[in-house]
């Protein structure tokens, strides 16, 4: 009966061993794969729409007022901190579709008059594949800015809607 239990016991510690070791390999490893690490993309740019490094600034089409596309990676990129009215179609109002238009010509113009661009990916891709990401014009963050000027509200997870059932925007 001694025997027993000191190989029951025995068997117990190897096993903890072996657990505690497939957990600090687990924890320890790199999670799992990701499209994007974090990263920093920075776009220089001038009134002109080139460096002097050859960079064309032309390369950030803006899609909408929260999704910018790197026509030079083909990567989409998602702001993480924003939501901005839908545009066209996927507009539930016309109140959503106009403020959702001018928060378009917004980002455009930010876009296009920025000195630098840093897109600082947070290495999480949304469920369209966009890469979510910080977008920071000439040392301000785009969202903020957006938001300042009443064209974005904070992102809080999920979709929520911007028009009531009177076709008006929700304050």
């Amino acid at each position: 009966m001694a025997k027993s239990r000191t190989f029951s016991a025995g068997l117990a510690a190897i096993a903890l061993f072996f657990a505690a070791g497939l957990s600090y390999l687990f924890l320890s490893a790199d999670p799992a794969p990701r499209a994007e690490a974090q990263t920093t993309q920075l776009v220089s740019a001038t009134s002109g729409g080139q460096d002097r490094g050859g960079v064309v600034t032309s390369r950030l089409r803006v899609v909408d007022g929260d999704t910018l596309e790197d026509m030079a990676s083909d990567i989409t990129y998602r702001l993480v901190n924003i939501d901005t009215p839908e545009t066209g179609s996927r507009a539930r109002c016309a109140a959503e579709r106009n403020l959702g238009d001018r928060a378009t010509a917004a980002a455009r113009a930010l876009i296009s008059q920025a000195r630098r661009i840093e897109l600082n990916a947070t290495g999480r891709i949304d469920r369209y594949g966009r890469t979510i990401a910080f977008v920071v014009i000439d040392g301000q963050d785009m969202g903020e800015t957006l938001m300042a000027e009443g064209l974005a509200r904070p992102w809080r997870g999920r979709r929520e809607p911007w028009c009531d059932a009177n076709g008006n925007l929700i304050p």
